[in-house]
């Protein structure tokens, strides 16, 4: 990419998208086209082509998704499958019959094996089951990994497809049905503090191991890919390959959820006492990352975990007053 190459961020909104967004305008990058779902519905096949036939971006970062932790997961598993499903294959049809350059598809570290060997190397896709409690969102983002490797194949399209661990950071989504740990135990650590609690509950029994990326390492990591040049790019998306045109990002360190909430306890001030309720479910064991190949490439996280949870927190502080009426009280 250059500065002034025609960019699309599909889900400029979201977590992910907003990140890229700004790192992009931070990079210098200054044709970029976005449209919020309310302008544009990625679900709708003829809208979705009719915008990439008028605006006819050269590159695309793909991060629009419907996503949630387990608790979304549970409850909405359809809309998991088949809004993941739709705007996927919108969004590659589209960028393929309208020369898109170079698309890059946001996937997840879900799409692995539940019982992977750790580290997980990108050789390990589709090797065993998948994590029964997030099933219908990892089986949509496969299904992309699939589309992306088949219109390489058949088109010789270079599309490239992203797989980065647990992220969390700016503009993350603070509502504990849709949300993911990170941000629910903010909310929930500062709720408590605010509202003078001395326990909260958190799901499940606290061991699962999970590696975590801030959005903004994210997204310099993929516009990292997106700019490298022709022969390293094209060796990642190679149709020969017997492998598909995936690539980890991670940090390469974990930490147990017990040990992370002690983290953002501590960042929050919250004094009182953190509670597992092992009724409920803890999901994969362990998801770490083997980030070799990116690392090999030239690219390396820059923000640790514990001042990313404090850029997280102060994010949070921004959007809701202490007592604000959008956070309710909670368990």
């Amino acid at each position: 990419m250059n500065l002034n190459t025609k960019i699309y961020v599909a889900g400029h909104c979201g977590l992910v998208g907003s990140a890229l967004t700004r790192n992009l305008w931070a990079q210098g990058y200054t044709n970029i086209v976005a449209r919020t779902h309310a302008e544009l519905d990625l679900t709708n096949r003829v809208a979705t082509e009719a915008f990439f036939v008028a605006e006819k971006p050269e590159f695309v970062f793909l991060a629009a998704a419907k996503v949630g932790g387990i608790l979304a997961n549970n409850i909405y598993p359809a809309d998991f499958i088949s809004i993941n499903l739709a705007i996927q294959s919108n969004v590659i049809q589209a960028s393929y019959r309208n020369d898109v350059q170079r698309l890059l598809f946001l996937g997840s570290s879900c799409i692995y094996p539940r019982d992977c060997p750790q580290p997980i190397k990108e050789e390990y896709f589709l090797s065993g089951s998948l994590e029964p409690t997030n099933r219908p969102y990892a089986v949509a983002k496969i299904a992309g990994i699939e589309q992306c490797w088949s219109y390489n194949r058949q088109y010789g399209s270079q599309f490239l497809a992203v797989m980065p661990t647990n992220i969390y950071g700016r503009g993350d989504n603070y509502d504990l049905v849709n949300t993911h740990v990170i941000p629910a135990l903010i909310r929930k650590c500062h709720e408590a503090k605010i509202c003078g609690g001395n326990e909260i509950i958190v799901w499940g029994t606290g061991t699962p191991k999970r590696e975590f990326l801030n959005s903004d390492d994210l997204a310099d990591a993929s516009i990292f890919l997106m700019c490298l040049p022709d022969e390293k790019y094209s060796s990642l998306v190679n149709p020969q390959s017997i492998l598909p045109p995936i690539i980890n990002i991670g940090c390469g360190e974990d930490l147990s959820i017990r040990e992370l909430a002690k983290i953002i306890k501590q960042v929050v001030g919250f004094q009182g006492k953190i509670t597992f309720d092992s009724s409920k479910p803890d999901g994969t064991p362990r998801k770490l990352l083997d980030s070799n190949e990116i690392n090999k490439l030239g690219w390396r996280p820059k923000i640790g975990l514990p001042d990313g949870i404090t850029k997280s927190y102060e994010d949070f502080l921004q959007k809701f007053s202490p007592l604000s009426q959008d956070i309710g009280s909670v368990s």
